[in-house]
């Protein structure tokens, strides 16, 4: 069935007063009976349900993805960027001790050695390497040489190439946090006005978006806050008119303006920056934190956006997936739509809830 129908049969059955209140009760009831236990929490999902099916198997093929990324050489390696950004943390502590990062600065140092050495023309990522390089000879030059294992990796480090450094006149270390202070930052109240303006925009003018003034905005994206510096995600955008509508049209909920966006993105997960099934909704936050500077960042170029949900849905990933030629493990995380307002243009209130509801101090909850 074309998904463009489905949407409308199901808006229509959605719509009868009947369906809706019946829809509603039995699922009230349903859940609630599962809710009593996992013995029967767990039955459904496995063998009714299937709503995490995707979810599970994405893990899956990820996690084989993870462990032969292990073993292979690419740009980018994730086993140096979790392990660099783990020694960064231990040479940041105060009263630092002298030998720290024992349980894993083997690991280190051969993955460093193996992506140096067995490179066989692959490029590799200058700005990760120098960050390793200089991280690595910083944890040598501080930590105590006559521990043994600190002693034999210092020895195998210091016999390996210097790798090509992106910027030689800088050192990737962890530095003061007094140096901030070169960067200019906006007041309180002049960041409060940037939150207002940035509002969800869904009417956009028949305006090409500039893709320098995306990338300045990625150049902000790029350094919001993720878990172990792993940055599992990328903005796939989309300018080609007839593209930025298609895949605007896809997720629920943008009937009627998805023909008028100038530039889709897709942000992407992937999975396959894990190794352990702990980490599996880490991409969700990394990826959002990057949107919300990228969406700031855009404001201030006078481009507007809107953030479009994702719902976890079969037939909607199936399509996506089809169209970006997504791997297993890699799974979409929102949809945005970036461009120039049209000034008429309305805008939904979208009032937000009070800080009361949002915000607690010391609060431990209520006891079961």
């Amino acid at each position: 069935m074309n998904l463009n129908n489905f949407k409308k049969i199901a808006k229509k059955i959605l719509a009868v007063p009947f369906v809706r209140k019946f829809n509603n009760r039995f699922n009230s009831f349903l859940y609630k009976f599962l809710s009593l236990s996992k013995i029967f929490a767990l039955p459904y999902h496995f063998i009714i349900s299937h709503f995490f099916d995707r979810e599970i198997f994405a893990f899956t093929r990820a996690v084989a993805k993870y462990n032969n990324n292990v073993y292979t050489v690419r740009p980018s390696n994730v086993i140096i960027r979790r392990n660099i950004h783990r020694l960064e943390k231990g040479m940041i502590m105060e009263n630092r001790r002298a030998v720290f990062a024992l349980d894993y600065i083997e690991e280190t140092v051969e993955k460093y050695a193996e992506v140096l050495e067995k490179s066989n023309g692959v490029t590799l990522e200058a700005g990760e390497m120098q960050w390793a390089y200089d991280v690595l000879s910083e944890y040598f030059l501080i930590t105590d040489s006559s521990q043994p294992l600190i002693e034999r990796m210092k020895a195998k480090f210091e016999m390996l190439p210097k790798p090509t450094l992106q910027d030689p006149a800088d050192k990737f270390i962890p530095y003061p946090s007094s140096q901030r202070n070169q960067y200019k930052i906006p007041s309180y109240e002049e960041f409060l006005s940037l939150s207002k303006r940035r509002r969800s925009v869904r009417w956009f003018q028949d305006k090409k978006v500039p893709r320098e003034d995306v990338d300045k905005a990625m150049l902000a994206a790029a350094l919001a806050p993720s878990a172990c510096n792993r940055q599992p995600f990328q903005y796939r955008i989309f300018d080609d008119p007839q593209l930025a509508k298609e895949i605007a049209g896809i997720p629920f909920g943008t009937g009627g303006y998805s023909d008028n966006v100038p530039m889709s993105i897709v942000v992407v997960g992937d999975l396959s920056n894990y190794f352990s099934s702990r980490d599996r909704h880490t991409m969700y936050i990394d990826a959002s934190l990057s949107v919300m500077a990228f969406l700031y960042a855009l404001e201030t170029m006078g481009l507007s956006s809107v953030v479009i949900n994702w719902p976890d849905f079969g037939l909607l990933e199936k399509k996506m997936k089809k169209k970006l030629n997504l791997k297993t493990y890699e799974r979409p995380i929102m949809l945005l739509a970036v461009g120039y307002a049209k000034e008429e243009g309305l805008i939904p209130c979208s009032k937000k809830k009070p800080l009361d509801e949002l915000r607690s101090y010391n609060n431990l909850g209520e006891t079961a």
